[in-house]
């Protein structure tokens, strides 16, 4: 009898009309991470010409296409039909897990249904995603980190190749990687890579550290500039944040210099006599 542990199968249902072709094939390399991909499959209208880049692809990620004719303006019959299928497929009790490929907002009632059963949901997204839907999802992945390299020097750029957005600098995740520490260690001392990532997740759903410019969350933390890091006798990697040195406690705890007659009177300096 085998004992081989099957991979989650997950349902991908994408929302053509939120989201861009070009991240098709980092898409499916993000999910294979997760899971297996059983169902894959698209919502829009496909009958004009604005879906073309998505028709283009679907035969090479064997994505099946759900034609939806905008009948009425304003209406997003995709949308009604990829939150009809969601719950077909909740309900047949098949899969592990679901990708949901949008920047909408309206699908944060959808996700949080789906968690209610007890199955993960995973979110793909542009920045711009309203944080109500990034944080009923299990993990959100925001789909600028999932676009095409940048050419290099001596390649012509081409459209799809152009960076989406700017990256933060890793500064920036300096709060949160600080608060992930701090809850798995009271005593300021050294604590596991791996639990930090973790936690990470746990304290917000969108983490990345391809989002502040680096692959790995080792590196994002030696970028940080307010951490330390080093690997015990077992080879594990283990970080804290960096002591505060005797300089910057002392320049921290300096007052400031006060300004005006009060603080030259500090000094010594006495005032004028009146004259005649």
């Amino acid at each position: 009898m085998s004992t081989e542990t099957r991979a989650p199968r997950l349902a991908v249902l994408i929302d053509a009309d939120n989201a861009s072709s070009r991240i098709a094939t980092r898409l499916f390399e993000e999910i294979a991470r997760i899971g297996e991909a059983s169902v894959r499959r698209i919502y829009g209208d496909f009958s004009g010409t604005r879906l073309r880049a998505w028709a283009d692809v679907l035969s090479t990620h064997a994505i099946r296409a759900q034609q939806n004719f905008a009948y009425t303006t304003g209406k997003n019959a995709s949308d009604i039909a990829l939150v009809i299928d969601a719950m077909d497929l909740l309900h047949t009790g098949r899969f592990d897990g679901f990708c949901l490929v949008s920047s909408d907002s309206d699908f944060t009632g959808l996700a949080a249904r789906i968690r209610e059963q007890g199955i993960d949901v995973y979110g793909f997204g542009e920045q711009k995603t309203p944080e109500s839907f990034r944080q009923a999802c299990r993990r959100f992945i925001y789909t600028e980190n999932l676009l095409p390299e940048a050419p290099a020097p001596d390649e012509p750029e081409r459209a799809d190749q152009r960076p989406a957005t700017t990256r933060l600098a890793p500064s920036a995740a300096v709060p949160l990687i600080r608060k992930a520490i701090a809850q798995l260690d009271d005593d300021g001392g050294w604590v596991a890579l791996g639990p930090v990532g973790q936690r990470l997740a746990e304290l917000a759903s969108d983490f990345d550290p391809r989002t502040y410019g680096h692959a790995k969350l080792s590196d994002l933390v030696a970028r940080a500039g307010a951490f330390e890091s080093r690997r015990t006798a077992s080879g594990l990697l283990q970080v804290r944040v960096k002591p505060v040195t005797r300089t910057e406690a002392e320049s921290e705890a300096k007052p400031a210099p006060r300004s005006g007659a009060r603080s030259g009177a500090r000094s010594g300096a006495r005032p004028a006599k009146p004259s005649g």
